[in-house]
């Protein structure tokens, strides 16, 4: 390896910023009652609301199946598991069967498993339950117990609302630190409460440990998700130095996920965990049987005048349109809107705050276009997706399971369309490689 890589992978150790004793003395002293948070190491921490009628785990009986793990052989704690029983699951994933268990026990992980197939829950489950067996003496603001980095805004809001779902009886307090909104929101909230998981993105949380508006080296449970995004972002400088500042390796537990095994993943996650097992999950099908897939062979002066078409067509109701780059999916949009079709953007150079409107209205509201970058679309659960467009090829054949995987949801139909022009073609053999069969083109029809 060249030794400007080596130093660019694993780069001297640096000093963390040191807290400042009024810090935590000025927590400490001022706001007893509401911040500093002492409890009996016997006892569980009490839930956040006090139930009126307490859950019968009687009721959540769910008969052993071979070949499947129930949630019940996992030794999964009584809140977690009421938690679960609320959202409907009895039996655990592909990934979560597999990993469960290794995590549970203490072990680091290593994992490869696509968007949708579970990883979500089963890291937060591991979470969740090492935070609820120990409960320290006392606990201070600013200094979360849990960390899960995500490298896109609507990820890491997807994590932390299913964190709040799954752990709603745990009393475990959550939040997110984003980028592009809510700053002095955040801020306070941090510096004011104790919080036991913080879901980040990586750039606002280096800028608060910068300020030493959080600290980390109280962070018992780290997880790395989306590591091959993260990559592609650029996020790799910051994410070292978030990481340097929590505890030692041997002293954490981490958790790390990535779609793709690129060789700069795998040189950081040996770096990042301590006696990792790894986990890999292949898909039953990379691509689901439950989206009829075409590919159009068109030239590149044409796509604009078909895609429309195909939209104003009965057959499309809610779709997503995705292209490779930021600047190709805000003209797209723009011409889409000049041709009377009602197309929304969504992409990294838009603020937050209309970024998470956009989504919003996208799954309100029937019939609604919306064109998107694969980064964007990562955060992506809508149900209701008839059609995918794939505007360009994506570079990446991983990417378009993650595109198509928009529709076809939850045993339903959708329809994939990828048009392929003169530029793109020589892209489909990677394909077809990766799916693992012959891809049969075509022209649009007709009309």
């Amino acid at each position: 390896m060249p030794i400007g890589l080596i130093k660019r992978l694993f780069p001297s150790k640096e000093k963390a910023p040191e807290k400042p004793v009024a810090k935590k003395a000025t927590a400490k002293n001022t706001a007893d009652k509401n911040i500093k948070a002492k409890s009996n190491t016997n006892k569980p921490k009490p839930a956040a609301k006090k139930e009126a009628v307490k859950w019968d785990a009687s009721k959540f009986t769910v008969a052993p199946q071979e070949g499947k793990t129930r949630f019940h052989d996992l030794n999964i704690d009584e809140r977690i598991m009421h938690g679960i029983y609320d959202l409907g699951f009895e039996y655990a994933s592909p990934i979560q069967a597999e990993s469960l268990p290794i995590t549970l026990a203490g072990h680091d992980i290593i994992g490869k498993a696509q968007t949708g197939t579970g990883k979500t829950a089963a890291f937060l489950i591991t979470v969740m339950q090492k935070l609820l067996s120990t409960t320290p003496s006392e606990r201070f603001a600013s200094e979360p117990r849990a960390l899960v980095v995500a490298p896109t805004r609507e990820l890491a809001m997807q994590i932390a609302q299913d964190a709040k779902s799954l752990g709603k009886y745990t009393g475990l307090k959550v939040m997110t630190v984003l980028g592009g909104m809510d700053y002095e929101k955040q801020k306070v909230q941090l510096t004011n409460e104790v919080i036991d998981i913080v879901v980040a993105t990586p750039g606002r949380l280096l800028d608060f440990l910068m300020q030493k508006v959080v600290f980390l080296d109280q962070v018992e449970m780290l997880v790395i998700d989306e590591a091959d995004r993260m990559l592609d972002m650029g996020f790799i400088p910051d994410l070292k130095r978030i990481i340097r500042a929590t505890p030692e390796k041997n002293l954490r537990q981490t958790q790390l996920f990535s779609a793709t095994y690129p060789f700069d993943v795998i040189a950081l996650s040996e770096s990042w965990t301590h006696k990792p097992r790894q986990v890999e999950i292949e898909p039953e099908s990379v691509a689901t049987d439950t989206v009829d897939q075409k590919f159009y062979i068109i030239q590149e002066t044409e796509k604009d005048k078909i895609l429309a078409g195909i939209l104003k067509s009965d057959q499309v109701g809610r779709a997503i349109i995705f292209a490779n780059r930021r600047d190709t999916t805000r003209d797209l949009a723009a011409r889409l809107n000049r041709m009377g079709l009602n197309a929304m953007l969504l992409s990294g150079e838009v603020a937050q705050n209309k970024r998470t409107a956009t989504l919003e209205r996208f799954k309100r509201l029937d019939n609604t276009i919306l064109v998107a970058t694969d980064v964007a679309g990562r955060g992506i659960h809508v149900d209701g997706v008839s059609h995918v467009f794939n505007y360009n090829l994506p570079d990446d054949p991983e990417d378009y399971v993650h595109r198509i995987g928009r529709t076809g949801r939850a045993g339903a139909e959708g329809t994939a369309i990828t048009f392929v022009d003169e530029y793109e073609a020589y892209g489909l053999m990677d394909l077809e490689k990766y799916l693992g069969k012959k891809i049969t083109t075509e022209l649009p029809p007709q009309e």
